[in-house]
């Protein structure tokens, strides 16, 4: 399991606001030599985390998301802050959507002590997770299966998914950009999503700070749409601006 130092970290921050990056402004700006920069750009190039090029790094491709395996690690600490953030505004004897990602699936962790729930989900670690919780009844949408994370999708799952109105809906995605455009990668995946937020009377967005501005292919939503958005740092200022005119809810698990 790939665990990132402070400098990879804040090297792959860097690199996703910035599009790309030298092999010699990142080493000036942490004050290490350029070998040093390499070997990470190296390594979290092996693990998908950015891509590699002659010089410098940039962010990955628009139409591909990150490996499942290295976003189970990346932001790690970030995510459980997030989570339980989540966990403490969903009260026991609550239904639920929780859709695929591994934010979401940190989120389910965090649930582990209430009672009551009710949890309908397309993400089978979600439901292995919480089948054993005392109290919680769990419900497997129906779909094709993905093999790289167990999350089903497809005509199916959103047909089900419609059967269902929830009280809190919670959803991880891969971009926000600053107009308050949420997207995706996978567009079945973006039709559950789309579905979910349909659903549910309260939808709660979970979702750390690499996903403002990341670039992603399908539009999945508005923030508009989101009764509140649970992160690790303050916003930036433009997506700030559309949540206070959407009334959107901002939580900062700092």
């Amino acid at each position: 399991m790939l665990i990132l130092n402070q400098r990879q970290q804040e090297l792959l921050d860097m690199v996703k606001r910035e599009s790309y990056v030298s092999v010699e402004k990142l080493a000036d700006h942490f004050s290490v030599t350029r070998q040093t920069i390499r070997r990470d750009i190296a390594l979290l190039a092996e693990h998908q985390l950015l891509q590699r090029y002659h010089g410098g790094a940039s962010v990955l491709s628009s139409v591909e998301n990150v490996a499942y395996q290295a976003r189970q690690v990346l932001c790690i600490e970030e995510k459980r802050r997030i989570a339980a953030c989540v966990a403490r505004h969903i009260p026991d004897n609550a239904s639920l959507f929780i859709n695929l990602g591994t934010t979401t699936e940190e989120v389910a962790k965090a649930l582990h002590r209430h009672r009551g729930l009710r949890v309908i989900t397309n993400n089978l670690h979600v439901a292995e997770q919480m089948c054993d919780y005392p109290d919680c009844e769990v419900i497997v949408l129906g779909g094709s299966l993905r093999k790289r994370d167990r999350g089903l999708t497809g005509e199916a799952t959103v047909q089900m998914i419609r059967q269902f109105r929830v009280d809190y809906g919670i959803i991880g995605v891969s971009s926000i950009e600053s107009d308050g455009t949420l997207r995706d990668y996978d567009y079945r995946e973006v039709r559950t999503t789309e579905a979910i937020i349909q659903q549910s009377r309260q939808v709660f967005l979970a979702a750390d700070h690499s996903k403002f501005d990341r670039p992603a292919l399908v539009e999945l939503g508005r923030l508009s749409q989101i009764a509140a958005l649970f992160t690790d740092k303050p916003v930036p200022p433009a997506i700030a601006h559309v949540m206070q005119e959407a009334g959107t809810q901002l939580h900062v698990a700092e």
